[in-house]
């Protein structure tokens, strides 16, 4: 019998193209994944991976194994889901994906009103911008701005999330639009569509620093760093900026809640579906309309 452990972390290795990346997907150190991996070689009397340079390329036989373990880490992921699904009790852990700007700002002040609702629901909210895979259980719940593609989930519209553009006071009054520099992502972000939005709005002028949370450019634009794109939500409630003119290209996302369709009818994550739509349904300018 092949050692599970050894070939889930050559899955890892398979998916993110390198051991160090892998290493940090398991949350395990370099040399482990090298371990594993050759481990699972000497088992199997095959050379899965070639190792280059600055990655790592699947061998052709690597390919091949790798989708058979695909296929079994997949089998292993749906009886762990289907068995909690049959569970009539409420209590249980559930996990929640969500972007920063719902995660802290929305979710995040909610938290303690739903412990004291429903204490035996431990809820755990990850502020993530990139997608997950919630056929691995990288999350049981996953609330986006961009319609998750993954076809073994149940996918629903709970709202829309308008932007606008902000400074400070300060710099509001003192800077022509003209002359606006405006408060930029970081390059890991380059392809979300807040950051595009952003660089097509700013047409060329001038970008005055590169942030990756909204947390950041809540601060920054505060101090007067320049002119940022947040949520309105969020910037609406920030009594240190004051909403600009309009933009000429307008950004409205739609909020998108999935879960995994065997998970759908389990009784803690319906309670945090319902948690997440009541959250956003009491927002005026994020409910639906």
């Amino acid at each position: 019998m092949l050692d599970w452990e050894n070939l889930r972390h050559f899955l890892a290795v398979g998916r993110a193209g390198t051991l160090s990346g892998a290493a940090r997907a398991l949350k395990v150190d370099h040399a482990t994944v090298s371990r594993r991996l050759a481990a699972l070689e000497t088992e199997l009397e095959v050379v899965l991976v070639e190792r280059l340079p600055r990655s790592c390329r699947l061998t052709p036989i690597g390919r091949q194994i790798f989708e058979q373990a695909e296929a079994m880490d997949e089998s292993a992921f749906g009886i762990e889901r289907v068995a909690r699904a049959t569970r009539q009790s409420l209590a249980g852990d559930v996990s929640l994906s969500a972007p920063p700007s719902l995660a802290v700002f929305l979710l995040a002040a909610r938290v303690a009103a739903f412990h004291a609702a429903t204490p035996q629901v431990r809820l755990s909210v990850l502020a993530q911008t990139q997608q997950v895979s919630l056929s691995r259980r990288e999350a049981d719940l996953a609330l986006r701005i961009v319609r998750p593609q993954e076809p073994t989930c149940v996918i629903r519209k709970v709202g829309r999330m308008p932007f606008a553009l902000y400074s400070s006071h300060d710099y509001g009054a003192r800077h022509r639009p003209d002359d606006w520099a405006f408060i930029g992502y970081s390059a890991e972000m380059a392809d979300m569509p807040q950051p595009q939005w952003l660089h097509r709005v700013a047409a060329g002028r001038a970008i005055s620093c590169l942030l990756s949370d909204i947390s950041s450019h809540v601060a920054a634009a505060r101090h007067g760093a320049g002119v940022v794109g947040l949520p309105c939500f969020i910037g609406d409630a920030e009594p240190g900026l004051v909403r600009l003119p309009p933009p000429p290209v307008p950004f409205v996302p739609d909020l998108w809640l999935a879960v995994h369709r065997d998970l759908r009818h389990s009784a803690p994550v319906r309670t945090v579906i319902d948690f997440v739509v009541d959250a956003i349904s009491k927002h005026e300018s994020l409910r639906l309309t």
